[in-house]
């Protein structure tokens, strides 16, 4: 099979006659006697000329294209059990993996089931009631399924990129995720691929259990021996996988009361910006705006204030900011994109870097966790005690102006007119003051009083790390317990997630 590169204009991606053309000409033979399909893809708009870095595949025209196995299940409801606690994509990824190794996956999520999920996040929206066990955050799917579900990672040294895509794939996603630079399911979509995984999980024989919170474990000679299920369920275990998220407070503080070593780490807190998706398609195309041939823009942008990075974080295209609380007495925001990204406003997080070494409590492994509390705590008040959030015109922001109106927000629960610089911690608001002043530099009229900031931008990754051996993955204390992804402080994102869990499991088939 070959490979060749084309340089396309954004009118010629999909008509397939002139890259039928433009591939006989580069491999010297008619385009009836081969066939074709796309392998990468993405845009250069670094000029105005607009390109689309295109890489196709090619067989003869007499060839069948290879089967793409992308998984390949077990009967195993009579093997060695996993347990593992969450169905964000580490948990669900960890239980595919186990039923292919012939291991019998069986997990815990303290939330609800995909759907039943919605109900809560409507009353969120509108009432403004926080379920601390379902919400955006918690539930199956983890946060990445009510919050845009992008893919795109920079972690290929830890693992199998491609393999955790083909099971996304395999379970409904479009094949367009193998090729795109930067893949993004949808919000819209990602539901109905968490249910078929489930499906399968329950149908080779492993278990999944919802509103099923781990509230205690027990260990015997330095090895996990028993979980503790809503404080009243029992059960033994031997190989437990913690997929808990980084928002599962409640675990970083029973590791720590069971004085079980866990570690400060660093996160970053921000505000969250949305503009006009418009405006920023006019940026980031010279004033061309998205159409049928291009899709909503997206940005990133990075510059260091004293001593400290200021970058863009889960920059959503055609997006909408959304209510991310996991308890009453906070507020915070995220953002997310359906499949066509087609909202007509761009959001994206602009936050700090934030480390143990920023508090004189250093040394306190909840240091950066209770800052984190306190910030998220500090809006809602600055809100009026409700899952409004704190909001500011950009320029206003800048000028330490009260913004008097607003020109719009997607954030569906309501925005209250503050003073952020007032609001947030000095370290954190005057870089990004400056962080804002330099983004302008970069995208001019990036900075403007149609532009509206939300605030917090707090849940970008774990503030807590808990430790593990490199080469077995487990708790350097706790035999049997396997730290993973996001919430342990190893991934960032969606598929980060999910090959970390796999790896743990391929860890733990290894060695038992």
């Amino acid at each position: 099979m070959d490979s060749i590169q084309l340089f396309l204009t954004p009118e010629q991606v999909n008509d397939d006659q002139f890259i039928s053309q433009q591939l006989a000409k580069a491999i010297g033979k008619p385009s009836d006697s081969f066939q074709f399909r796309w392998k990468k893809r993405s845009i250069d708009a670094r000029k105005r000329d607009i390109k689309v870095n295109a890489t196709f595949e090619i067989i003869d025209s007499n060839e069948s294209w290879p089967i793409e196995l992308f998984y390949e299940p077990i009967k195993v409801d009579l093997k060695k059990e996993i347990h593992i606690i969450g169905a964000g994509p580490a948990g669900l990824f960890a239980a595919l993996r186990a039923i292919e190794l012939g291991w019998k996956p069986v997990v815990f999520e303290r939330g609800k089931d995909v759907r039943s999920r919605r109900r809560d996040l409507a009353q969120l929206n509108k009432n403004h009631e926080v379920n601390p066990e379902s919400n955006y955050c918690f539930g199956e799917g983890g946060a990445g399924t009510y919050s845009d579900g992008k893919l795109y990672t920079r972690s290929k040294k830890r693992g199998d990129v491609n393999r955790a895509l083909g099971l996304f794939v395999h379970f409904g996603a479009d094949r367009d995720i193998l090729v795109d630079a930067h893949p993004h399911i949808g919000t819209n979509k990602l539901p109905q691929i968490i249910v078929a995984m489930r499906e399968e999980i329950i149908r080779a024989g492993g278990e999944v259990h919802f509103d099923a919170k781990l509230t205690n474990f027990s260990t015997e000679n330095g090895k996990i021996k028993n979980i503790t299920i809503n404080e009243e369920e029992t059960i033994p275990a031997q190989h437990l996988i913690l997929a808990t998220g980084h928002s599962a407070r409640d675990i970083f503080q029973l590791l720590f009361d069971k004085k079980i070593k866990i570690n400060a780490k660093p996160f970053a807190l921000g505000v969250r910006v949305e503009h006009r998706q418009e405006f920023i398609d006019q940026l980031q195309y010279h004033g061309r705006k998205s159409d049928e041939y291009l899709p909503p823009a997206a940005y990133s942008l990075v510059t260091q204030v004293k001593d400290k990075g200021v970058f863009s974080f889960c920059m959503c295209p055609g997006g909408i900011i959304a209510p991310c609380a996991t308890s009453p007495g906070e507020v915070v925001t995220n953002g997310w994109s359906p499949s066509k990204r087609n909202n007509p406003y761009a959001n994206s997080g602009i936050v700090i870097s934030v480390g143990p070494e920023d508090f004189e409590d250093k040394d306190n492994p909840m240091v950066c966790l209770d800052f984190q509390k306190k910030v998220e705590r500090d809006c809602w008040v600055a809100a009026g005690k409700t899952q409004n959030v704190p909001a500011q015109r950009l320029k206003d922001f800048i000028d330490g102006k009260v913004s008097t109106e607003f020109p719009r927000s997607s954030y569906q629960p309501g925005i209250t007119s503050v003073d952020l610089n007032k609001v947030l911690p000095d370290f954190i608001a005057s870089r990004l003051r400056q962080g804002f002043l330099d983004f302008d530099k970069k995208m001019k009229g990036f900075i403007s009083n149609d532009a509206v900031l939300h605030a917090p931008e707090s849940r970008t990754s774990s503030p807590i790390q808990i430790p593990r051996d490199r080469e077995t993955m487990e708790h350097p204390e706790v035999r049997g317990l396997y730290p993973c992804a996001e919430g342990a402080g190893y991934a960032g994102g969606i598929i980060s997630a999910a090959i970390d869990g796999m790896n743990c499991v391929e860890k733990i088939t290894r060695i038992d």
